[in-house]
Parts: structure tokens; C-alpha cells; sequence
């Protein structure tokens, strides 16, 4: 695992990141690429297209003891620009606050893609900010 340079920016990015075990995206653009197959880390995807951030979504974190779904961390949801794959990836530490609100911005027009939920509610919006920033 080493450092690398973004596919769209070009920025140099460290592969240490808080938050995350397998970096997988620029803190910047958050643009990534398509190496992963099967589970986040494995690198065995053969694609290695461009991966396109396209909007948000929460983590599902189970259900409560009252039987309320819980709201778990934000998740970048990327589209592959050259096999159309769709994969969702935590945020690191280090990600642009601000780029990531804009993303949310990005995906409000989007429907759902499957069982993944694209936030674009001002309530989500809210809560993403909570995350992002704490009590706001």
C-alpha cells in the first residue's frame, strides 16, 4: 500500500488516512478507481476504470432496540465511468468537508440505485453535517 496520484485531479495522495484501512479516494476530488472485485481492499477488480463520485449515502447500521434503523457514517456512492459498476466508500479524515457537502448537492436529483439510498433531504443534510462537523 503506497501513495499515489489522482486519475482526475493529479494530486499527490498519502494512503494513510484517518477513518479508513484502505484508501481508496482523493481527499480532493474524490474521484477513485474501479480495483476492487468483491470486497473493499482486495485490489482484484481487472476494469481499473475511473470511478466517478456521484452523491452520498448513510452506512445501514442494523436497527435499534426499538426497532429504528440506524443512521451509521457517510459513504461517498461512486459510478464507473467504464463498466458502469456502482460501490459506496467511507469517508476518510482527511476528505474536503466542504466537497463532500457539495456532493450531496450533486446527487439530490438522483434516484435510488437499488438498496442504496442517495441522501438528498434537507433532514439528511442536517445529519451530515452533524458528522462532518458536530453540532451545528
Amino acid at each position: 500500500m503506497e501513495d499515489f496520484k489522482c486519475v482526475n485531479c493529479g494530486k499527490l495522495i498519502s494512503f494513510e488516512a484517518m477513518g479508513t484501512h484502505h484508501r481508496n479516494h482523493c481527499p480532493f476530488c474524490f474521484y477513485s478507481l474501479h480495483v476492487d472485485l468483491d470486497v473493499s481492499g482486495d485490489r482484484k477488480s481487472l476494469c481499473q476504470g475511473k470511478m466517478e463520485p456521484i452523491g452520498l449515502t448513510f452506512k445501514k447500521e442494523g436497527v435499534d432496540k426499538y426497532g429504528k434503523e440506524r443512521q451509521g457514517e457517510i459513504m461517498i456512492i461512486h459510478k464507473c465511468e467504464k463498466c458502469g459498476d456502482i460501490s459506496i466508500n467511507r469517508i476518510a479524515g482527511d476528505d474536503d468537508p466542504e466537497g463532500i457537502l457539495k456532493l450531496f448537492d450533486k446527487g439530490k436529483e438522483l434516484a435510488d440505485i437499488g438498496e442504496i439510498h442517495v441522501l438528498r433531504t434537507e433532514e439528511e443534510r442536517e445529519n451530515a453535517l452533524v458528522q462532518l462537523y458536530g453540532k451545528v
